[in-house]
């Protein structure tokens, strides 16, 4: 079986957005999104329109490898350098709400779920979805790159 180990993490969160986009009715961007930052280090809003999505998707790929994981690591992981002019920079967490709501959805479409007091894990019916996805962009990326076969774990 086919893991999101076993294929690249930017070709799989995108294909996972996608099917997020276009099949889970819970997870949506709430009004806000549009004109919220993803973080005090971040100047602007999300230039792409579909960023929540690649956002959620991004957290369950973490969520899967990581699990369990709370909301903390998750706004470190998400974080980054704060330009504070002209003094040094400084490591600076993502926003928190954002991940929460996120992280909510996902748990109310059956993906993910709490585990007290350790954080989320995902779920059995959200670790079928991840695995069918990363199956099915390796059967795409070993028609594109037939040289990846020889690294086919099957």
């Amino acid at each position: 079986m086919t893991t999101p180990h076993d294929v690249p993490a930017s070709e799989f969160i995108d294909r996972l957005a996608k099917y997020l986009r276009e099949n889970v009715d819970e997870v949506q961007p709430l009004p806000w999104a549009s004109f919220a930052k993803t973080g005090t280090h971040v100047e602007k809003q999300p230039q792409n329109p579909n960023w929540w999505f690649t956002r959620s998707a991004s957290i369950m790929r973490k969520v899967y490898i990581h699990g369990p994981i709370g909301l903390e690591n998750l706004r470190s992981d998400y974080g980054g350098r704060k330009n504070n002019g002209v003094h040094k920079n400084h490591a600076c967490k993502a926003g928190g709400s954002g991940i929460r709501k996120a992280l909510q959805q996902l748990e109310s479409a059956g993906f993910v779920q709490t585990v007290k007091p350790k954080g989320r894990i995902v779920t059995p019916k959200g670790r079928k979805l991840m695995q069918e996805v990363a199956s099915d962009l390796s059967k795409e990326l070993y028609k594109s790159v037939p040289e990846l076969k020889k690294y086919q774990g099957e």
